[in-house]
């Protein structure tokens, strides 16, 4: 099976610099978006055998999240069940027979800070919201989680150090949600590999210069952590300042 998570920063103008080009390519399972600043109306985006779920935030042109499956879910779940934190079009969850496909676009600190405590709290509901799935079958979580969680997934550490997407306390939400019972897909197949970026700042020709962070992620539950056979992430594809990653499970 096949999964790909993009933080399309906009999938208006995503469409216009090749997204679909790259869907068709990659023939995903299961295809999931972040940041799709718009209400479903306000785009035609249909794939010919994928079923579309969009939640979009109440505020236009803000946040939002979209995942295109080919196999039909049992169930479709909208936010968290919690009206504080689904105003904003953050969570979709797909229930199937063996496991919950969870999409996520985390909150940004935002510079100053000034969302890191709504942020911290979110955190805590997010990994009280994916242990209560775990207790009913395997969760695969992916999505721009907002964090680089250690020093290996950014280029530069030391100056980024209390950043947003950098400070102490997300990093620490991060090493709190994998501790209770979760896997880094990515850092669980290649734990020292370097320079593997999926988002880069637009300026300073950053990207051009592999000056990046890894802040997008697929998690899963530990219990199939052993199905896991690739995780990808593919820096080529261009279109928004994040690129897709992708894993290949069982």
């Amino acid at each position: 099976m096949k999964l790909i998570s993009w933080n399309v920063n906009g999938i208006r103008a995503c469409v216009n610099k090749g997204f679909s080009d790259f869907f068709n390519k990659v023939d995903a399972d299961i295809f999931c978006i972040q940041e799709t600043k718009c209400q479903p109306e306000q785009i035609e985006l249909k794939f010919d055998g994928y079923k579309a779920y969009w939640n979009s935030a109440e505020r236009k042109g803000y946040s939002g999240t979209a995942i295109f499956t080919k196999k039909e879910p049992i169930n479709v779940t909208y936010g968290i069940g919690i009206e504080e934190h689904d105003k904003e079009g953050r969570v979709i969850t797909l229930e199937f027979e063996n496991f919950y496909m969870v999409n996520i676009y985390t909150p940004n600190a935002k510079r100053g800070l000034e969302r890191l405590d709504y942020r911290q709290i979110w955190e805590d509901e997010i990994r009280k919201y994916l242990l209560k799935l775990n207790e009913t079958k395997p969760v695969i979580m992916c999505g721009d989680l907002n964090v680089a969680h250690e020093e290996i997934d950014l280029k530069n550490p030391k100056s980024n150090r209390g950043n947003a997407g950098f400070t102490d306390e997300e990093r620490e939400k991060m090493t709190e949600l994998l501790n209770a019972g979760f896997v880094d897909s990515f850092r669980f197949l290649y734990p020292d590999k370097t320079d593997s970026y999926s988002w880069w700042s637009y300026m300073g020709k950053a990207r051009e210069k592999n000056v990046g962070w890894r802040i997008d992620y697929f998690i899963v539950s530990q219990d199939i952590k052993d199905k896991i056979k690739e995780a990808m992430i593919y820096p080529e594809v261009m279109g928004s300042d994040h690129c897709p990653v992708g894993l290949m499970i069982e």
